[in-house]
């Protein structure tokens, strides 16, 4: 497998932050740069090998010129087992899964919002869906690796077995019959999304307890996916903050 890279100041800040880094490449002419040299003092506290080109010479082994002198290889991502995620949360806990997105912008700020909402897990399906690649761990600013991710081949039987185990699942459509601030998100939960063009599909539909919609003013009909996922998310952390400790499964159980 190739290695996959990285590039620019806070990109590689939090991957430093979040340990995802083998290597950090760094310009000659930029060494000495306030932003660079604590970039630097990480990379060795790490004791990561550090190496050192000409600008032109990093530009071309990252292929921009807008790497802000620095870059690095990345780690290969770890994806999480879905079986051991289900033993860990024993039925409980918040869980985000997207169904179908397929800009890596999009689900690295997805992953990123996750961890900020206190998602337990976030799951994807294998097939017509966005990887965790370089450009969606640049993006979610470290979150792809500390929140866990599992992709699963089938997504269907996936949902269904959360059911089974006591998850509640609620799908986002605008079509939803209910209002997002109307349910009750305190439940075990899945947070179901779908994808940027087509939205949920319809095995993914049928599967959910709930359909709803965030209630929108104006003449807009529908959100950036990414943008939707974070309104959901932090409506149901403001719900779940009540939650005693042996309602809620924290992240921290999960790796």
């Amino acid at each position: 497998m190739t290695k996959e890279s990285l590039y620019g100041i806070h990109a590689v800040g939090a991957a430093l932050d979040s340990e995802e880094l083998l290597e950090l490449w760094v310009a000659t002419e930029r060494r000495s740069d306030d932003r660079v040299a604590p970039l630097l003092q990480k990379a060795m506290e790490q004791h990561l090998p550090v190496h050192e080109w000409r600008s032109t010479a990093l530009g071309r082994r990252l292929n921009t010129d807008k790497h802000q002198g620095v870059g690095g290889l990345l780690r290969d991502f770890s994806e999480q087992d879905f079986e051991t995620i289900l033993v860990q949360l024993a039925g409980r806990g918040f869980l985000l899964v997207l169904d179908g997105v397929l800009d890596p912008h999009n689900l690295g700020a997805c992953l990123r919002s996750a961890e900020a909402a206190g998602v337990d897990a976030v799951i994807l399906p294998k097939d017509n869906a966005c990887p965790v690649n370089a450009t969606v761990r640049k993006a979610s600013a470290g979150s792809a690796s500390r929140v866990p991710v599992c992709t699963v081949t089938n997504l269907s039987r996936t949902l269904s077995v959360l059911q089974e185990t006591g998850f509640w699942l609620v799908g986002m459509a605008g079509e939803g019959a209910q209002s997002l601030y109307t349910l009750d998100l305190k439940m075990p939960l899945v947070m179901v999304m779908g994808g940027e063009e087509k939205g949920l599909r319809r095995l993914t539909r049928e599967h959910c307890d709930y359909l709803a919609h965030i209630p929108m003013m104006g003449s807009i009909e529908s959100l950036n996916v990414s943008v939707a996922t974070g309104v959901c998310l932090f409506e149901a952390a403001r719900q779940r903050r009540s939650l005693s400790p042996a309602q809620h499964v924290g992240q921290e159980k999960l790796v």
